[in-house]
């Protein structure tokens, strides 16, 4: 069996691709191995003798610790991701990359103790790249691709996540379901590229006159669903209006000769006795419908 002197170890720690932390229980850098090449990371060699708390603020520095103690009291290998900016971290070397870097950290147990100390072994690999990529298919498995909304699977989803908030907390919360009156004319004269001009338009007012906690969605075809957090129904209804409004003077900025396209809107909100968020989206879509019944271009409350 082959065998190392202790230098070729100690060369053989600085060439792990990956900076490598030995970290106490108390969260004090140990050693620093690896990771030198700044394309993908800093120079952490600075930490060593420094405890997590010195270097990075208190919320991040809780987190850490807490992951060391789970690994050393399960005895197992802990698996986390985590981003982290060089200016998030002090006494790093200056040179490295300048945006964030997303880590994938292996955690794992020592079988010896440090000063008196149980240890782990951390190694934080770069997968920033990977990071992105996941990211880009979310935002698509949830954007529209017409309008650049979220799409109707986002938008059920942040229902639900609001309905048990409205559950636990009473939190008011608006919906509005609304469409383009005459659309089909409009496809029927003009030809579905002209129809698809007028829902994009539709969906830039809402980008334009909602606040960045709203969520509109296109809900298929010519319709669409806002969630209002935070809302309640007199504010929603100011809210709706603004939106047909600016809807009107839009699809007239559109210069569609023959066209009277406009916005009918139905408005509900979580009530105590819904059983889901799909309850008062129901309300919304029976009140929409009874805007178009009472001539259209109306906002109407259920």
């Amino acid at each position: 069996m082959t065998m190392f002197i202790p230098e070729q170890i100690l060369a053989v720690l600085a060439a792990l691709p990956d900076p490598t932390f030995i970290l106490t229980r108390s969260g004090r850098y140990v050693a620093v191995f690896g990771g030198s090449d700044s394309r993908y990371y800093h120079d952490g060699t600075n930490l060593v003798g420094r405890f997590i708390t010195e270097v990075v603020d208190q919320e991040r520095a809780a987190w850490i610790l807490s992951c060391i103690e789970k690994t050393l009291d399960s005895n197992g290998l802990q698996i986390v991701e985590y981003g982290l900016a060089g200016n998030d971290i002090k006494g790093l070397n200056a040179e490295g990359p300048a945006e964030s870097i997303w880590f994938e950290g292996r955690i794992q147990k020592l079988n010896f103790r440090v000063d008196g100390e149980e240890a782990v072994l951390w190694v934080a690999s770069n997968i920033t790249a990977r990071h992105r990529l996941e990211e880009q298919l979310r935002e698509q498995s949830e954007t529209d691709p017409l309008t650049g909304l979220a799409n109707r699977r986002k938008l059920i989803q942040s229902m639900k996540s609001h309905h048990d908030l409205y559950t636990r907390y009473r939190i008011p919360t608006a919906i509005l379901a609304f469409d383009i009156d005459y659309l089909k004319n409009i496809n029927d004269h003009h030809g579905h590229l002209i129809g698809d001009k007028v829902i994009i338009a539709l969906a830039n007012v809402c980008k334009k006159e909602l606040r960045t906690t709203d969520l509109p969605a296109r809900f298929g075809g010519d319709e669409f669903v806002v969630l209002l957090p935070q809302t309640d129904v007199q504010h929603a209804y100011r809210m709706a209006e603004r939106i047909r409004e600016q809807a009107a003077c839009t699809f007239c900025e559109l210069n569609i000769t023959g066209t009277n396209a406009s916005v009918s809107i139905g408005l509900s909100e979580f009530h105590a006795e819904d059983l889901s968020a799909e309850a008062a989206l129901d309300r919304a879509d029976n009140a929409l419908y009874s805007a178009k019944m009472q001539g259209r271009n109306r906002v109407v409350i259920f």
